[in-house]
């Protein structure tokens, strides 16, 4: 299925994201979690990619296990970290024999037992390369791209990273999932600031309900630079404790979140379910997306 006519509709689509899991009973588990979800009308799920290209085969054993077994579109991450143009073109290959219509290309992160990683030795720099690498090959992809509504973490200078991001759209892209985000008027500037610079791409939103105190905490380590709005934080501190409350606290702003996403007419909504699918069900079953079709 092409999810561009989705995203080009006037209706928010809705859509998930899922790491690989790291056996074969947590494969079975996600399997499971994707049935569920795949009940809710998904326009796509998505299929992350380790730093590296650490979990190049678990990925793609992910998806084709998806693609095989539901009937949900799938989307494999794909990062050109580590990668010569050999193994990348090898990697294409193999997508396009599994009949997978869109990638989502990314720079991605350098192997966590590399520190001393030389990215200068990488064939690919800047995803920009990888984009147009992609927009090269034989099989017709769909290719989106990551944006940044806090800002790129590398990139400090605003009006400079919108220059770099220009040059992804240029080189190729379809469509933008963003990293998540937890005040919506930074997604609104950052339309605002991507329809000022002539990118006028489906931007698909990527919201992630906090549930508990912890993994907020570890959120600000891994994303560092987000900013947790002060009418998130009240009422995850005042349920500090209760962990139902908590839960039910993280997950009332998630929809809160959507909802204003949907009434300001956002193309997509991407939930980053951590391979669980309660939250994000109460989550789409309070926007009525269980309904949609």
């Amino acid at each position: 299925m092409e999810i561009l006519p989705l995203l080009d509709a006037p209706e928010t689509t809705l859509s998930f994201e899922f790491f690989p899991p790291k056996n074969d009973s947590a494969a079975d588990d996600l399997l499971q979690t994707v049935h569920e979800l795949g009940q809710l009308n998904p326009a796509f799920v998505s299929v992350t990619y380790g730093a590296g290209g650490t979990t190049r085969e678990k990925t793609r054993r992910v998806v084709q296990r998806i693609m095989k077994e539901t009937q949900v579109p799938t989307i494999p991450h794909l990062t050109c970290i580590g990668h010569s143009r050999e193994e990348m073109t090898e990697i294409l290959d193999g997508y396009a024999e599994d009949g997978v219509q869109t990638l989502l290309a990314l720079r991605g992160d350098p192997p966590r037992d590399q520190p001393d990683y030389d990215r200068g030795k990488d064939d690919f720099q800047y995803a920009s390369e990888l984009v147009a690498f992609i927009k090269d090959h034989p099989h017709d992809f769909t290719i989106g791209i990551a944006g940044f509504p806090e800002g790129h973490p590398t990139t400090p200078n605003r009006l400079q990273e919108m220059d770099f991001f220009k040059k992804k759209v240029d080189a190729g892209a379809d469509y933008i999932c963003t990293q998540l985000f937890f005040d919506n008027r930074d997604l609104y500037d950052y339309r605002e600031r991507c329809s000022l610079s002539g990118i006028e791409l489906p931007i698909v939103a990527g919201v992630m309900p906090l549930t508990t105190m912890s993994g907020m905490k570890r959120m600000a380590e891994l994303a560092a630079g987000s900013r947790f709005p002060a009418k998130l934080l009240r009422p995850l501190q005042e349920a500090e404790g209760d962990a139902s409350a908590m839960q039910d606290a993280g997950i009332q702003y998630a929809i809160d979140q959507c909802q204003d996403l949907i009434n300001n007419g956002i193309s997509g909504i991407h939930l980053y379910t951590l391979n669980k699918s309660k939250a994000t069900q109460r989550i789409a079953k309070s926007l009525d997306f269980s309904l949609r079709s």
